[in-house]
């Protein structure tokens, strides 16, 4: 798939609309907690503004529910592009209204303009036509850099596209990256590949894993969902979470994968609680006895000793989903293991985004993985073998 690129645009001297992906965590303060994102989209924003641009960056910033809400301003987004750009950035007090259409018109070279929160308006999650033409009249331009949405069909994402022609948008840097590394990742990776896939439930990565199957060699499940595939294996889950409803699709895709010769592996041994909380009593089990009144929490040190030796003579991992409850630090250790074998290994490491992201960067291991994409429910549909709707608009069109 080749996108419409930023570097055949003649953006000399133009003003530009950028759609950024600035959902970033904030602590209880008010800071930014990781500014990964932000700084995923400085090379875009550089490039328009050493090309003369002026330019006009549009992010959207938790769920406000169409509704303006001062705790989900962008604000804190502005210092810290300040802080980044090296230079001052303007925030609009709205999205479309006089206060943004003025900025917008009166915007000069070299300067950025900040929009507020695109949710502040209903129309962005509604894919309004309306919202996506006042959107689109304030520049000549529309780049999307924001890979982290594009697999939503929002205003700003994809109605936005249509009042562009072929010369006059593009993906930015950063979408290129996103949709170039996943779509070698999937059609052409270095072997033996491995897919360790996490996460809670079964439903969110169906998709993906029947996608995957035909393309990888070995296959690893841990968290929540492999509570699912155990359960129809007949083994004893006690209360651990399970989708009954997904148990003949979990015998599917472990039949379709001895089919296909690949390698799937589940937990042998698990961290087992009563309740679901960080203080609860906690013990370690075998994954095929977890007794009744007991939760898994988290994979075992036989499962993770397990892993490492499948993992071993790997050249390629994709990793999308934790393997437990990461967030509280005593169901961690697992995730936490198998996260620093990967980063050691000397295979093409990719994380997928998401939990699995923010798992990475927390124990501080971001900067040895291979490749960490900007959006896990984006790189997720990849995996499905979707186009996503805001990459959709922006494929290069055969011409006869």
């Amino acid at each position: 798939m080749e996108l419409l690129n930023i570097k055949d645009l003649d953006l000399q001297d133009k003003k530009v609309f950028i759609r950024c992906d600035f959902n970033v965590p904030l602590d209880s303060f008010g800071n930014i907690s990781d500014d990964r994102r932000i700084r995923s989209a400085i090379a875009t924003i550089n490039y328009c503004l050493d090309k003369d641009c002026a330019v006009i960056l549009a992010s959207h910033m938790g769920r406000p529910k169409g509704e303006v809400d001062p705790k989900y301003s962008l604000e804190p987004v502005r210092l810290r592009l300040q802080q980044l750009l090296k230079r001052s950035v303007t925030l609009a007090k709205d999205v479309v209204g006089e206060d943004a259409l003025a900025k917008a018109a009166a915007l000069p070279r070299h300067e950025v303009l900040l929009l507020e929160n695109l949710r502040f308006e209903k129309g962005e999650t509604k894919n309004d036509d309306i919202l996506a033409e006042k959107l689109a009249g304030m520049a000549e331009f529309y780049i999307n850099d924001a890979f982290g949405v594009s697999h939503r069909a929002h205003a700003s994402v994809e109605a936005i596209t249509k009042h562009f022609d072929e010369k006059h948008k593009a993906a930015g840097f950063l979408l290129q990256k996103e949709i170039r590394f996943f779509g070698t990742l999937i059609k052409q990776p270095v072997r033996p590949f491995a897919a360790i896939v996490g996460g809670s439930k079964v439903s969110g990565k169906l998709e993906a894993l029947i996608n995957l199957l035909p393309r990888v060699d070995k296959i690893i499940i841990g968290g929540g969902m492999a509570f699912t595939f155990l359960k129809q294996l007949g083994y004893d889950v006690g209360n651990s979470l399970v989708e009954d409803d997904l148990l003949d699709e979990a015998q599917k895709i472990m039949d379709e994968a001895r089919r296909r010769k690949v390698k799937f592996y589940l937990p042998v041994d698990v961290v087992a609680a009563q309740t679901f909380s960080a203080d609860a009593t906690s013990k370690l089990v075998s994954a095929q006895e977890i007794p009744q009144g007991w939760m898994g929490l988290d994979i075992g040190p036989a499962t993770v000793r397990l892993y490492r030796e499948v993992l071993n003579d790997v050249q390629t991992v994709l990793w999308n989903g934790p393997m437990g409850v990461y967030e509280m630090e005593r169901f961690a250790r697992g995730s936490s293991k198998i996260a620093h074998f990967v980063a050691d290994s000397y295979a093409t490491t990719v994380v997928g985004g998401g939990d699995t992201a923010d798992l990475v960067q927390r124990i501080g291991l971001d900067e040895e993985m291979t490749f960490i994409s900007t959006g896990g429910g984006a790189s997720l549909e990849l995996l499905e073998g979707k186009v996503l709707p805001g990459v959709k608009p922006l494929v290069i069109k055969a011409h006869d």
